[in-house]
C-alpha cells in the first residue's frame, strides 16, 4: 500500500483537528480507512507491546446492532449531561448552546455514522491507572490521520453503559479492554483552529505556578475559558 500524500502539515493538523460530531452519508473507501488505521498503528506504547486493537464497524449485521445499542446509549448519556450540566435555554449563539445543538445531533443520528472505531486494549497484565498511556496515542494518532485525509471524529466514551451487550454481541474477549468509541467520517462542517486556554495559563516554569514568560503564542490565537476554574491550576 502506497501511503497517499497529506493534505495539511503535522503542525496544522494539530492545532485544527476539531472534534466532529455532524457526519455526511458517504461511506469511507477502504483505501482510506487503512491508511487512517495504519497510521494510527504506527503510536508508542508501553515497551512497543502495542496492545491497541481497533474493532471496525462498518454496515455488516453486528455492526448495525452496535450502532444500535452505542446509539441508545449515547443519548442516554447526554440526557444526563445535559440536565446536569444546565443546558438549555439562554442565548443561542453562545458556544455551550452550540455544542448542545452538535451534541443532540451527533446523539440523534449516531446510527447512521459511516464507520464506528472502538479502541481496545489486549491487556497483558491486571488493569491498572496507567494502562490507557498504550492506547490513547493511537486515538489521537487516528483522530489526526482522519484530519489529513479529510474526515474527522471525535473520541467518546459513551459505550460503558451497554459494553456487556457489545462484548457478547461482537466477541470481544474478557482480556480485552474497550478503551474509546471513536465515530468516523466525512464532516458536514470543517476542520480549523481550535480554541483552549491562553498558553500562560496551562505551561509553568522550573515550578507549579511560576509563569513561563517565554510561553508566546502565535498572533490571532483566539481562546476560551472551558474547563477547570483558574484558581484550580
Amino acid at each position: 500500500m502506497q501511503l497517499p500524500p497529506d493534505r495539511v502539515g503535522l503542525l496544522e493538523g494539530l492545532t485544527t483537528t476539531r472534534a466532529i460530531r455532524r457526519f455526511r452519508p458517504d461511506p469511507i473507501p477502504d483505501t482510506e480507512l487503512a491508511a487512517i488505521l495504519f497510521a494510527a498503528s504506527r503510536a508508542p506504547s508501553g515497551s512497543n507491546r502495542q496492545p491497541f486493537r481497533f474493532l471496525v464497524l462498518r454496515d455488516g449485521p453486528r455492526a448495525a446492532k452496535a450502532k444500535r445499542l452505542l446509539g441508545r446509549s449515547f443519548r442516554d448519556a447526554w440526557a444526563s449531561k445535559r440536565a446536569a450540566d444546565g443546558y438549555g435555554g439562554g442565548d443561542p449563539h453562545t458556544p455551550k448552546a452550540r455544542l448542545e445543538r452538535a451534541m443532540q445531533h451527533f446523539v440523534d443520528h449516531f446510527e447512521d455514522v459511516p464507520v464506528v472505531v472502538l479502541a481496545c486494549l489486549a491487556r497483558y497484565r491486571p488493569p491498572n491507572p496507567y494502562e490507557g498511556n498504550s492506547v490513547y496515542p493511537a486515538c489521537q494518532n487516528l483522530l489526526l490521520a482522519a484530519r489529513a485525509r479529510g474526515l474527522g471524529g471525535v473520541m467518546t466514551m459513551w459505550h460503558a453503559p451497554v459494553e456487556p451487550d457489545l462484548r457478547r454481541l461482537l466477541s470481544i474477549p474478557d482480556e480485552v479492554a474497550i478503551s474509546a468509541t471513536i465515530p468516523l467520517g466525512y464532516p458536514q462542517g470543517s476542520h480549523g483552529p481550535v480554541r483552549r486556554r491562553p498558553l500562560g495559563e496551562l505551561v509553568f516554569d522550573d515550578a507549579w505556578g511560576t509563569p513561563a514568560a517565554w510561553a508566546a503564542e502565535p498572533d490571532g490565537t483566539e481562546h476560551t475559558q472551558a474547563g477547570p476554574p483558574q484558581d484550580r491550576r
